[in-house]
């Protein structure tokens, strides 16, 4: 076989492969006040677009405030981040927040929107390493 047909054919093989797997993403929030809406919204649109596409949200820091009970956008006041946060969590999108974050900013639990989105900071590069090597990584 020649070289360049060779080439050619594996190329147009990865290709196929790579369109016919299923996308995977990482968003990752680190500031609430200029991430969340535009964040969420990209989420939702994402999944409008590619319904099985896999996708994990990585909160810490600010971009925690979000997903806490009664959060709102502070430029918006109608946009309620709750239900919003409930319906991509119904779609599939798992969140995880850093539990060393929790600890910094001295919050708990009970008051975010989910209460079982928690990792342990000290499993978080075992955890997301992988993760974000094999998926790839957006960032908010």
């Amino acid at each position: 076989m020649n070289p360049r047909t060779f080439i050619t054919a594996a190329l147009l093989t990865v290709s196929m492969t790579a369109a016919l797997a299923q996308d995977k993403v990482v968003y990752h929030f680190d500031n609430s006040d200029t991430q969340a809406t535009a964040g969420l919204r990209t989420l939702r649109n994402y999944l409008d677009t590619a319904p099985d596409t896999k996708i994990i949200a990585v909160a810490l820091g600010d971009g925690v405030n979000f997903l806490m009970e009664g959060a709102k956008d502070k430029k918006n006041a109608n946009i309620e981040y709750g239900p919003l946060i409930s319906d991509l969590v119904a779609r599939g999108v798992k969140f995880e927040v850093c539990e060393l974050t929790l600890k910094a900013m001295n919050l708990k639990k009970e008051q975010f929107v989910v209460p079982e989105i928690f990792i342990s900071s000290r499993n978080w590069p075992e955890s997301m390493t992988p993760t974000l090597r094999s998926w790839g990584s957006a960032l908010g």
